[in-house]
């Protein structure tokens, strides 16, 4: 098994360290990987920690950020719209998310015309920019008629405020239920889709690509290192290291699933793949999603700037199917094929 290195293409027009792929079929280009502003940024991290990791994503060619309006409770948008004051806005795609409670109120949640507007209005200011390349339903809202989400996004991309729409974590039936009303009433329609794919969890594989493919959304997908269980700082036996979002109590729970001892195991076995191709177990593992298909990028969370440098790393690395065939062995039964 050995690694291959991308040689200069035609794709990679903005930046010498990373490739822009098409967010699904739409005209818009988005870095393959991605910086993401969930549990550290606003929270973990001080304002001049989150302005040197972003700068240094912006330096390896990340053009691409995301957040959410409830990450942190808005402060993760605030922090991010800081970091990148002064930045060529054109040269951005800010993609953030609405859906979970952002105050007391009954109608301060979900998927309705007032919530949705109300969160556009308030991500923008935080944000400090007069428009979201990619807004997108955090959630599917069984409260709210799918039409009225539909409007209200295609009302926003109408009045400028939006650019692209798209969803998070909703079921295939779902997605294809939004992709059909959308064109039945001429809405803009979805362009990406935002779900948690990894090594470990590949659960969109089996019903959610195959709709997206069809219907031209790209995958972002987020969580590619598995809470940082994919990075190989876990092993079992060991204790927890200090600092680390496993030893957070907020963080852990959802790290929880993935720190069994047979799983801290298989991904030991990876890092001996890793070192035949000269990787870490974390480029090896973020490689692997981005060949996926339908993934336009991979969103990768840092607390330091060197974390972004090494992460970005994993864009040059190619795998051969043997490699690929060798990290399924490796994995055995701790991959999680559908939900449980």
């Amino acid at each position: 098994m050995t690694p291959e290195v991308r040689g200069e293409v035609d794709t990679r027009l903005y930046s010498e360290f990373m490739e822009h792929r098409p967010l699904g079929r739409s005209g818009l280009r988005v870095s393959e990987l991605s910086l993401g502003t969930w549990v550290n940024h606003g929270d973990r991290v001080t304002q001049q920690d989150a302005d040197a990791v972003i700068g240094a994503a912006l330096d390896a060619g990340i053009t691409t950020f995301d957040t959410a309006d409830s990450y942190a409770a808005g402060r993760a948008e605030s922090v991010l719209g800081l970091a990148l004051k002064g930045q060529r806005r054109e040269g951005l795609e800010l993609s953030t998310k609405v859906f979970w409670p952002m105050g007391p109120g009954a109608n301060e949640q979900g998927l309705s015309r007032k919530h949705i507007l109300e969160s556009c209005h308030a991500s923008l200011r935080r944000l400090q920019t007069d428009y979201i390349d990619i807004y997108q339903a955090h959630r599917f809202d069984p409260g709210t008629p799918l039409v009225e989400t539909l409007r209200a996004f295609d009302d926003l991309v109408r009045q400028g405020k939006v650019l692209y729409v798209g969803v998070s974590e909703w079921s295939a039936d779902q997605i294809g239920e939004a992709v059909q009303l959308s064109a039945e009433l001429g809405f803009t329609r979805l362009a990406s889709n935002q779900p948690q794919y990894s090594l470990l969890w590949r659960v969109i594989e089996s019903e959610i690509v195959p709709v997206c493919q069809a219907a031209g959304l790209g995958q972002i997908v987020w969580s590619p290192l598995a809470q940082g269980v994919l990075t190989g700082k876990y092993s079992s036996g060991s204790a927890v290291p200090a600092g680390s979002r496993a030893a957070d109590v907020e963080a852990s729970a959802y790290i929880s699933r993935w720190m069994r001892p047979e799983v801290l195991a298989a991904v030991e076995r990876l890092g001996t793949l890793a070192a035949e191709l000269g990787a870490s177990i974390a480029q090896l593992s973020l490689a692997w999603v981005l060949s996926r298909p339908g993934v336009s990028s991979a969103i990768i969370g840092a607390s330091r700037p060197e974390q972004i440098v090494e992460n970005t790393k994993a864009v040059d690395l190619c795998l051969d199917a043997d490699t690929c065939v060798a990290i399924d062995a490796a994995l055995g039964d701790v991959i999680q094929w559908a939900r449980s």
